[in-house]
């Protein structure tokens, strides 16, 4: 798995939903953290 930090997830989120990219799940909140899985384009899963 590949993990980045970004600045602003809600708004990344909404960028990947209009480029067709697969969000395999929502936003998971966590009282020190927030994270997002998107899939590329060879089923590997990376964390925002």
């Amino acid at each position: 798995m590949i993990n980045y930090r970004v600045d602003d997830l809600d708004k990344l989120l909404e960028h990947f939903k209009q480029e067709g990219i697969t969000v395999p799940g929502n936003i998971q909140s966590f009282e020190y953290r927030r994270f997002l899985h998107i899939m590329d384009n060879e089923g590997r899963r990376i964390e925002l």
